[in-house]
């Protein structure tokens, strides 16, 4: 499995923040409330990016050799494909909460600390769980043996591998 691609990751929180900032524009053209989210989806977002490298750390130890005990594989899968997703969700969140906050920071009117500070909450939550995830697939990558590095021409990712 490849690695996340910095590309994706940037392209879907774009896509969200654009989002996010019309959807804003179109309730407020309409005389409608905008979106608040609450402040505890932001520290939802980061208990799951802390308990997520948690999850991956006995990858990494098993990974680098210190473990004591053998990790199983459908228990390493389920933590690099948790990790995946979660960064796509980390940017896609953020993001979101990110386009509706300049939305509201953009307006003449200078909008009430209710409803800054849980989109800044809610951004920064997105934000750590974009980190998190993707320190968790790198501790859950396996580095490249010895015999590996000998085998130049074999096809394939150089650098070390995903646990899979």
């Amino acid at each position: 499995m490849k690695r996340t691609r910095p590309s994706t990751l940037i392209s879907v929180a774009l896509v969200a923040a654009v989002a996010g900032f019309a959807l804003d524009a179109a309730l407020t053209s309409r005389a409608l409330p905008v979106v608040v989210l609450s402040p505890a989806l932001g520290l939802t977002l980061i208990g799951i990016g802390v308990a997520l490298v948690l999850m991956a750390m006995p990858i990494r130890r098993h990974a680098r050799g210190t473990a004591t005990r053998p990790v199983d594989a459908f228990y390493a899968t389920r933590v690099v494909v948790l990790a995946k997703a979660s960064s796509l969700c980390g940017a896609l969140f953020g993001g979101f909460t990110l386009g509706g906050l300049v939305y509201l920071l953009s307006r003449s009117v200078v909008p009430a600390l209710g409803s800054v500070l849980p989109s800044v909450i809610a951004v920064v939550g997105g934000l750590v769980l974009l980190v998190c995830a993707l320190v968790a697939e790198r501790m859950c990558t396996v580095p490249p043996r010895d015999d590996d590095q000998d085998d130049q021409d074999a096809p394939g990712e150089h650098g070390g591998t995903t646990v899979l």
